[in-house]
């Protein structure tokens, strides 16, 4: 299906609300039936029509649809946020004494799962550099139920070869689950590549204006139902319909936005790479990246974030450049339409900085809809007041 049709029709049954082009905001908690057999058939299957938001929601489901369509998945659940996507849909498919495979050093609160979390039943998770499929198949027991990648990941962009990991992972019965959320489905397809779950967070790129929050989960129709039937509805994490609709509105720009940033980092990173405060440069489709043929196998595009490593050995003058800048915030998250920078040491205490640990010098900056020559003569003055 067509791009244009999935972000601008799909879904959208103008006929049904008095032919309006913006959908309207189903702003309701419960649906009423006037038959009995009817209730009984939605208690029966909640995923089947709409008895409660909680679960099924008409506004919702426009989202839904289009979601799913631009991931070429079966189906798709959004949720309030991309932590609480991650959680059911790793939650949902363990047991007692399971094993899972991830990627190190993974998004803070699925860390924070994997090591707090579900050690309480009896689930233990071993981190692997995943940038090979040896690694992949060394950390694989015969209690290994589950594979997280997160491919590129938001600081190093260390890359999976993704194809390989589903491969294997089919191949022994074990789930998959990647958080394309650096790429979005318009530069990756992880589920034509063979992974059973594809999440991102819909805060970031798909909302596209820094005021709201949302996850997305797509894969098969009986992954997504299983999910549904268990941790989606008894946790209540599901999305409110005027978020989904914010995501829908942002949606309808999502293409022309990518595309922007994607020229506008291109720039930024070139300017960058030649400044001589400026040490090394992370960014997937640059060719002094590692992985650089990999990333252009996999993915079609990257869009706005890379980390810089500023020339420097003290503390001080990270901060000092991300304190000097004038137009680029400050902040976590990314996708929006501002410039925001934030340095790997703000979670380090000061007395545990290690220049010669080259993280800890890492400034990850995210390029929003601002014009390239205004962001770079930020970045100038900024990097003219480090010593």
């Amino acid at each position: 299906m067509d791009i244009s049709q999935i972000i601008n029709e799909l879904g959208e049954d103008r006929e049904n609300y008095f032919n309006a082009v913006a959908p309207p905001i189903m702003q309701t908690s419960n649906f009423a039936f006037k038959k009995v057999a009817d209730l009984s058939k939605a208690f029966e299957d909640e995923m089947g029509g709409y008895l409660y938001s909680r679960g099924l929601n008409p506004t919702v489901d426009i989202l839904r649809k289009k979601l799913a369509a631009l991931d070429g998945a079966e189906d798709c659940l959004v949720f309030n946020n991309g932590a609480a996507a991650i959680f059911a849909g790793i939650f949902a498919n363990l047991k007692q004494g399971d094993h899972i495979v991830s990627v190190k050093a993974p998004y803070t609160w699925v860390q924070r799962m994997f090591d707090v979390i579900l050690p309480r039943f009896g689930v233990t998770a071993t981190y692997i550099d995943g940038t090979t499929i040896e690694k992949w198949e060394n950390a694989t027991t015969p209690n290994t139920t589950f594979y997280y990648l997160e491919s590129p990941n938001s600081w190093d962009f260390a890359i999976q070869p993704i194809q390989e990991v589903a491969a294997l992972a089919k191949s022994k019965g074990i789930t998959t689950l990647i958080d394309n959320s650096y790429c979005t489905p318009l530069y990756q397809k992880p589920i034509e590549m063979g992974i059973d779950m594809a999440m991102q967070t819909a805060t970031k790129y798909i909302g596209g204006h820094s005021d709201t929050l949302g996850g997305v989960l797509c894969g098969s129709h009986e992954m997504m139902k299983k999910i549904f039937d268990s941790e989606y509805l008894n946790i209540g994490s599901g999305i409110q319909p005027f978020n989904a609709w914010l995501l829908i509105r942002g949606l309808r720009t999502l293409p022309a936005r990518i595309e922007r940033i994607t020229k506008s980092t291109a720039e930024v990173v070139a300017y960058m790479k030649q400044h001589p405060k400026v040490e090394s440069i992370l960014f997937p489709l640059d060719e002094s990246f590692p992985q650089y043929q990999l990333a252009k196998e996999q993915m079609k595009g990257a869009c706005g974030l890379f980390t810089f490593v500023l020339k420097t050995d003290k503390r001080e003058q990270v901060v000092k450049f991300c304190e000097s800048l004038k137009h680029i915030m400050m902040a976590v998250s990314w996708g929006g339409h501002e410039s925001l920078v934030i340095p790997k040491c703000a979670g380090i205490k000061p007395a545990d900085f290690d220049p010669g640990n080259k993280e800890h010098r890492y400034i990850r900056m995210y390029i929003g809809l601002e014009d390239p020559v205004y962001l770079i003569a930020d970045i100038e003055q900024a990097l003219a007041s480090v010593e």
